[in-house]
C-alpha cells in the first residue's frame, strides 16, 4: 500500500455524444485524509468518482487507487474500495442483517468473519435494534446508514461517498456525520462529494472545487476562506432596488475600502468583502446616513465556504435546514 490512496494525473472523460465531463484532472489524496470534492451540478463530481472506482474508463490520463492501476488492475481497485452512490442500493425486501450478509457474499468476506463483522457494522450505524426488520420499513436516514454499512463490509481502506446525505433531514444528516468521522478516525480514507458546504466545512481536512470538469481550487477549508480576502460586511437598507444600488455606489466611491474590495448588491442591501470591513464599517454607515439612506441592519462576519463557492463559481450552494420527507430524491444525470 502506498502513502497515497489516490493518485490521478491528466484524467479526462468524454462521453460518446462529445460531452467533456472531466477535463485534465490531477488529484492526490493521502491515506487517512478526509477529502471533500465540491462543485455545482454538472461540474463532473460523480463522473470523476466513477473513473476512480473503475465504473467508467477515462478517455485519457492515469489513475492509481490504493497503489493499483485502475485500468490494468481494476479488480484489485474494486476489492480495496467502498462506494456509496447517490441512490441507495439496499434491497427493501431484505432485513438490515440480510442486506449486509448479501454484501459480504458480493465482496468475498470470509464466512468465519461475517457474523462478527455484521454485528459490528450494525452497531456502528446504530441499526442493531432493527437488524431483523425489512429495509422497506426504514426511514430515509436509516436506509442511508445501512447503505453506508454495506460499503464497508470488506473493511476497505478507502471509501467514496457521493452526496451521501442528500435528501436527509438535519437530524439524520448529523448522525451520518458522526459515523463518517468515526470510520475516518479508525484510519479509513474518505472521498466525499457534497452540495452541503456546512458538511464539507465540518468534516473535511482538505477540499477541491471542480468547475466544468476541471479542478479550479484546493486547500483546507480555512485556506480557501482566507482566499476570499478579508471579512464580509453586510448592510441592510430601507427602500427598493434603486436604494440598494445607490448604497453600493457609495461603498464603491468612498476611499474607505481597498480598490479591489468586492461590493455587491444583495436582496436586502449590500455586502462588502474587505480587509477593512470591521474597521471601516461604521464609517460606511455614516456615509449612507448622510446620503439619506436608512440602514436597517448591519453585520460583520468571517467568510464561509458559501462565500468561497460564490467567488469561484459565481453561484451559491444552498444548505438545506428544513425538515424534508424521508423519501429520498434520486439525482440522476451527469454530474
Amino acid at each position: 500500500m502506498t502513502d497515497d490512496a489516490i493518485a490521478a494525473e491528466g484524467v479526462e472523460l468524454t462521453y460518446a455524444d462529445g460531452t467533456q465531463a472531466v477535463r485534465g484532472i490531477d488529484l492526490t489524496v493521502p491515506r487517512g485524509e478526509f477529502f471533500g470534492f465540491l462543485g455545482p451540478n454538472g461540474a463532473g463530481k460523480t463522473t470523476t468518482i466513477k473513473t476512480l472506482v473503475t465504473l467508467l474508463r477515462p478517455t485519457a490520463g492515469s489513475i492509481r487507487v490504493n497503489g493499483f492501476d485502475a485500468e490494468s488492475e481494476g479488480r484489485a481497485v474494486r476489492e480495496t474500495v467502498g462506494y456509496m452512490a447517490q441512490e441507495t442500493s439496499v434491497d427493501p425486501e431484505l432485513t438490515a442483517r440480510e442486506n449486509l450478509r448479501f454484501a459480504c457474499d458480493a465482496y468475498g468476506v470470509p464466512r468465519s468473519e461475517r457474523a462478527d463483522r455484521i454485528d459490528e457494522l450494525l452497531a456502528l450505524v446504530d441499526l442493531a435494534d432493527v437488524a431483523d426488520k425489512r429495509a422497506d420499513d426504514f426511514s430515509g436516514g436509516m436506509r442511508k446508514r445501512l447503505d453506508a454499512a454495506t460499503a464497508l463490509v470488506h473493511s476497505p481502506p478507502l471509501v467514496f461517498l457521493d452526496e451521501p446525505t442528500t435528501g436527509l433531514d438535519p437530524k439524520a444528516r448529523n448522525r451520518l456525520w458522526e459515523y463518517f468521522r468515526d470510520i475516518n478516525e479508525r484510519g479509513t480514507t474518505i472521498f466525499l462529494t457534497t452540495q452541503y458546504l456546512e458538511e464539507a466545512d465540518a468534516l473535511c481536512d482538505r477540499l477541491a472545487v471542480i468547475l466544468d470538469g476541471q479542478i479550479v481550487s484546493d486547500g483546507s477549508p480555512e485556506q480557501l476562506k482566507r482566499e476570499v480576502g478579508g471579512e464580509i460586511l453586510e448592510v441592510s437598507v430601507d427602500g427598493d432596488e434603486r436604494a440598494r444600488e445607490q448604497a453600493a455606489d457609495i461603498a464603491r466611491s468612498t476611499d474607505l475600502f481597498e480598490a479591489d474590495a468586492a461590493v455587491e448588491v444583495t436582496d436586502h442591501g449590500l455586502s462588502v468583502t474587505s480587509e477593512r470591513a470591521r474597521s471601516k464599517g461604521t464609517d460606511l454607515l455614516v456615509a449612507l446616513r448622510d446620503a439619506g439612506i436608512a440602514v436597517t441592519g448591519f453585520n460583520v462576519r468571517a467568510p464561509t465556504l458559501d462565500d468561497v463557492f460564490l467567488a469561484i463559481t459565481g453561484d451559491h450552494v444552498e444548505i438545506e435546514d428544513a425538515e424534508v420527507p424521508d423519501e429520498l430524491a434520486a439525482d440522476g444525470g451527469r454530474d
